[in-house]
């Protein structure tokens, strides 16, 4: 087990007595929930995704509308590690904090399914989801669960079983603008909550990024939880760079079991 340094501790505390203490609060979570899932991120140095890949190449519209069949060679990797993958020590926290009443929404960036899986309710995916497909051609949208498995295991090519044409996963590529209404339940959430949570994200992508700062404006408290500096740091109340799935059981224990 991952020791925490003793220096983190009554930063823990700080955290904990917080989310105690408020009335409202939302979590954001990054890549950085996930890794430990075994699932890559996308921008850490060295490891990301895009240190070996160009996203624009190969994670954007224009290249799914050219080569939707490139597309999809690329994603079985990752589509792979995200069907096997297992909600985490953090993942299981946040559910426990939410079921306990200490958290009344989860925004995510991560496409995985994991905060669900891990009983999580609630939870707004701002970059979509792999639970669903939708046909280019005649816009009907197809449950996963019936495709994942051919596809993991042969990388065979959804197409719409009712015109044939490709199916494109509900996930957010590049240059594709974020699904507005769930966008506006996440302005909506950070608008009137009086704590947030950044968890496992360097906020690096906008407009995602811009969330915590809705959240301070409206007068709400922060804390960052993540291995990496982020801009908001100066304006955080609590600031942790640890492991998330090492600190958020101990923040999730401190909080319930005080």
């Amino acid at each position: 087990m991952t020791r925490i340094s003793p220096e983190i501790f009554p930063t823990i505390i700080h955290a904990a007595d917080l989310i105690k203490k408020s009335h409202c609060t939302v979590a954001l979570t990054g890549a950085g929930i996930s890794t430990p899932s075994g699932i890559p991120d996308f921008r850490s140095p060295d490891v990301g995704l895009w240190t070996r890949y160009q996203p624009m190449n190969v994670a954007s519209l224009t290249a799914f509308r050219h080569n939707p069949e490139q597309f999809y060679i690329w994603f079985q990797p990752l589509a792979i590690q995200i069907h096997v993958a297992q909600p985490n020590p953090a993942h299981i926290a946040l559910a426990k904090l939410q079921d306990a009443g200490y958290l009344s929404t989860i925004i995510t960036q991560n496409i995985d399914g994991l905060h669900t899986r891990a009983g999580a309710k609630n939870v707004v995916e701002v970059h979509g989801t792999l639970d669903t497909l939708t046909c280019t051609n005649c816009y009907r949208q197809f449950s996963s669960s019936t495709i994942i498995e051919g596809y993991i295991e042969n990388c065979t090519i959804p197409h719409c079983q009712i015109c044939g044409s490709i199916l494109k996963p509900d996930v957010i590529l590049y240059e594709e603008q974020l699904p507005i209404k769930t966008w506006l339940k996440a302005e909506e959430a950070c608008k009137y909550c009086e704590l947030m949570l950044v968890i496992g994200t360097s906020l690096e992508v906008m407009p995602s990024a811009k969330l915590p700062i809705q959240a301070l404006d409206h007068g709400a408290q922060l804390i960052i939880i993540n291995n990496a500096d982020t801009f908001m740091d100066v304006r955080a109340d609590a600031v942790i760079r640890a492991d998330v799935a090492v600190i958020l059981p101990q923040i999730s224990n401190e909080v319930l079991n005080a």
